[in-house]
């Protein structure tokens, strides 16, 4: 019987290495948190293996893959098998709801926002990628099929901020130089990283692209790394304790 995945990603065959490589960082915690407010009762969707829910909350979460379910840690909030497209809840059921580096692989961005927006009585948060500011990272150079896959799939910033409530924030989120979260710009001032097989396979990414073009970005990385081209072209990032790159939090208030 052939499988339907719920989005554009088989998390189910490649997401077991999430929770071991895709760890909350405490400061990128810290605004999603400040940004929930004062709500007491969370709805985290397409929630993997748990990263950036709060301890201090009631927070129930749905997420689709059963691989991330089993990846959540003992004493996690409860996970539902659903989709961000169809939430099995009334209207108005939550205080805030929040959805972090998901909306991309959402077959049907706009009713899964709509969704959220729907079971939401107060904010909606969102963290993503913006896809036209992809290029401020230096895997650009490197990986540019890479690149260019990232910014199909994500949705434009302006269109979800659209669906996210009267008045939508759009933050710049640092990215602190000893981030834990391995998604490929947390490792700006680390290159070496990504010569690692198990690095990549935490980042749904590189499965968009074929086997040929990650082997020449890996080599030509490699190369760059030890004749000291990386470093004359980029080593002042190997200091400079916060990358801005394409990180966005948006915030949506009814």
């Amino acid at each position: 019987m052939t499988r339907t995945l719920a989005g554009d990603f088989d998390y189910d065959t490649h997401g077991r290495g999430y929770a071991r490589r895709r760890r909350p960082d405490p400061r990128i915690a810290a605004l999603i948190h400040t940004a929930l407010g004062d709500a007491r009762t969370v709805l985290n969707v397409g929630a993997g293996a748990g990263s950036y829910e709060p301890g201090d909350r009631y927070v129930l979460a749905v997420e689709p893959s059963a691989a991330m379910r089993a990846q959540r840690p003992p004493g996690a909030a409860p996970a539902l098998d659903a989709t961000a497209e169809r939430l099995p809840f009334d209207d108005d059921a939550f205080d805030a709801v929040m959805a972090t580096v998901t909306v991309h692989q959402w077959r049907d961005t706009a009713a899964g926002l709509a969704e959220l927006r729907r079971v939401a009585r107060g904010p909606v948060v969102v963290l993503t990628f913006d896809g036209a500011e992809l290029d401020r990272f230096w895997l650009a150079e490197y990986a540019p099929e890479l690149i260019a896959a990232e910014r199909r799939r994500y949705p434009a910033i302006a269109m979800i901020a659209a669906a996210l409530g009267r008045t939508t924030d759009v933050l710049e989120v640092p990215i602190p130089i000893d981030c834990v979260d391995g998604f490929t710009e947390a490792y700006y001032a680390r290159p070496e990283a990504f010569l690692d097989p198990r690095v990549r396979a935490a980042q749904s990414a590189w499965g968009f692209i074929t086997p040929e073009a990650t082997g020449r970005a890996v080599e030509n990385l490699r190369s760059d790394l030890t004749s000291g081209r990386w470093q004359r072209s980029y080593g002042h990032l190997l200091t400079q304790p916060q990358f801005v790159g394409s990180l966005r939090l948006l915030i949506g208030r009814p």
